[in-house]
């Protein structure tokens, strides 16, 4: 495992001077690191069934007795299955989207950097290794935010996600050193297998928790994330749909297990959750840019999924496990398409596109597909994913379950109303009245017809479309693989399994109000959209995040302006009073002057 991680470093630090040589080809090279990475995974998968986890352990600071763990299970596996696998359709798709950009090579290093970073992250069983892994995402996200640096969108959009992702990091790693401390281990499997008690781990699980919401976007630290859509579509269509947004989740589902039950965990987790669910849903709907419209999408979902890991029964970790790969699969797809328009129309304004199926009925019927399975349409993996979770929140037996529940149904329905907003919006007519003619897609300016994209361009949309499509309708496909991550993280066998068809349930029911409902929604779409613009604005994330730096800013100008006045020699007094004051506080509270001496010996008077 520590050879797999080292090889995404040392790829990555020949793919710049490749560029220069192959051009776009350096993606294809890059691509072979994620996908030796997934061959690794699917054979050492087998070895895990009887034998228990995988483990490899190095030594890393012996003198403080620390060591370098990485542990592969069945959850390690599902995670490694998304990182890795859709890696490898997003190199392959980033050699389409890119052309001859002088940016390419240093661009595919960094993508696998970040994706090397990513694959420690779900090994590591160090709780400071995992957080190493942890920072090396933000770093490697900052810098593919912004590897379009000419733009101040991109730079001030890759600046706002590192310094709220690297805030919760350090958070983090304080709730890390905490319970690593108070367990006297920091190895994540024993922490958690004797996880520790008293007043100071309940805390320490709040700055972790701190640590996994900002990194998973969860209201209301969640503005980073539409910011960063300024990010060429291939960083979209990887980090913010199944790689860094997800590592929040990861966290909470490997801790769920061992704190569900201490007072803070599952209030804090669920209420972020549901949160972020419904008011994500409800911004999507709001919003004309395709990309950011699954931004807010992406927002929403990972609310659920946090809400379903952190309810900590064995039915909703199952929903948990099956939403965390449907959505990655799907919305990756989502991101893609998205990138696939703007490539070929030059926009990706929902406005400003016109009858775009008619001219790829092939591609909008993918799209139906993909976005059908987000909705939960059955008989999409998508759907089965949202019946688990209808089916688990359901059988709660908590005093808070039937609210939950419903806030769950609402949120769906708003995820089926932008989810037909988007195939729509993409590749539906617009009324005349809602088409700026300088700017549709059909105007004589850009022509009548837009380039239909290449079938390399395409192809990893497909894979994902057809995956979307047959582990739906044959959900025992992935079944053994959705059991063996629930069992490693709750420590025994699923007694559920996955099926198109289980009779005539409530979460079948609720599935359909949902469906029903949502559908509803996009109907009415401009009652609703007139109705939003009337009701008062709530609090943004982002004017917060604005009116926080700024403050910051200005805080600092003040004590720069006060410390820092020009006087050499009040500069020159706070020196010597820091170099008494300091080491007179220790002396003064011990009561103990220390003895004095002129000299050890005639030479140091001569030295001095």
């Amino acid at each position: 495992m520590f050879v797999l991680i080292l090889a995404f470093g040392c790829v990555a630090a020949v793919l710049p001077v490749l560029a220069s040589r192959i051009g776009r080809g350096v993606f294809y090279v890059a691509a072979a690191v994620p996908a030796a990475a997934f061959i690794w995974g699917v054979g050492a998968y087998g070895q895990i069934s009887d034998s228990g986890p995988l483990l490899e352990q190095a030594a890393w600071v012996p003198q403080l007795g620390l060591t370098l763990g990485l542990r592969f299970d069945g959850f390690a596996f599902l995670m490694l299955s998304l990182v890795a696998g859709i890696g490898v359709l997003v190199f392959l798709y980033a050699g389409s989207y890119f052309h001859a950009e002088p940016i390419i090579g240093r661009f595919a290093a960094t993508l696998l950097l970040f994706s090397g970073s990513m694959v420690g992250l779900v090994l590591a069983d160090n709780l400071l290794a995992l957080f190493l892994f942890w920072e090396l995402t933000s770093i490697t996200s900052y810098l593919l935010i912004s590897i379009e640096d000419e733009k101040t969108a991109a730079r001030s959009g890759a600046m706002q996600a590192l310094l709220i992702t690297g805030m919760g990091g350090l958070a983090m790693l304080g709730g890390f050193v905490l319970l690593g401390e108070a367990a006297g281990t920091y190895s994540m499997a024993e922490l958690l297998a004797r996880p520790p008690s008293g007043s100071v781990v309940n805390f320490a699980l709040v700055l972790v928790l701190i640590g996994a919401f900002t990194k998973s976007a969860q209201v209301p630290f969640h503005s980073w994330l539409p910011r960063a859509m300024n990010a060429p579509t291939p960083v979209s269509s990887y980090l913010h749909s199944a790689t860094m947004v997800t590592a929040g989740v990861y966290l909470v589902a490997r801790f769920t297990p061992a704190f569900a039950d201490y007072r803070l965990w599952r209030p804090l987790v669920i209420s972020f959750g549901l949160a972020s669910m419904l008011i994500g849903a409800y911004r999507s709907l709001r919003q004309h840019d395709l990309k950011l419209l699954l931004a807010y999408g992406t927002i929403s979902q990972l609310g659920l999924m946090m809400l379903l890991f952190g309810v900590g029964t064995k039915e909703s970790i199952f929903a948990g496990c099956t939403l965390l790969l449907a959505h990655g699969i799907f919305k990756a797809a989502l991101f893609m398409l998205v990138g696939i328009i703007d490539h070929q129309s030059k926009t990706r304004d929902l406005r400003k596109l016109d009858r775009l199926g008619a001219q790829w009925p092939v591609v909008a019927a993918t799209a139906g597909v993909v976005a059908a399975s987000m909705a939960g349409i059955p008989p999409l993996f998508g759907f089965l994913a949202k019946e688990e979770a209808l089916g688990a929140l359901g059988e709660t037996g908590f005093a808070w379950g039937v609210p939950v529940l419903i806030g769950v149904v609402i949120g769906s329905s708003f995820t089926v109303a932008y989810s037909a907003r988007f195939v729509w919006g993409a590749f539906g007519p617009r009324p005349v009245s809602m088409i700026p003619h300088q700017h549709s897609v059909r105007s004589e300016a850009m022509g009548q017809q837009v380039p239909k994209p290449s079938k390399m361009f395409l192809a990893p949309v497909f894979v994902l479309a057809v995956l979307t499509l047959l582990f739906g309708l044959f959900p025992s496909l992935i079944d053994p693989v959705i059991a063996r991550a629930y069992a490693s993280l709750v420590g025994v066998r699923a007694e559920h399994h996955l099926a198109l068809w289980h009779g005539f349930t409530q979460a079948l029911a609720l599935s359909a109000v949902a469906i029903g409902a949502g559908f509803a929604l996009f109907c009415w779409r401009l009652r609703v959209e007139k109705l939003q613009d009337s009701m008062p604005q709530v609090p943004s994330a982002q004017r917060g995040y604005d009116r926080t730096v700024k403050g910051l800013l200005e805080g600092a100008d003040a004590v720069t302006g006060f410390v820092q006045h020009g006087s050499l020699p009040i500069y020159l007094g706070v020196i010597l009073l820091t170099m008494i004051v300091l080491p007179g506080i220790p002396l003064l509270s011990d009561g103990v002057m220390p003895d004095l001496w002129f000299a050890d010996s005639p030479m140091q008077v001569l030295v001095g």
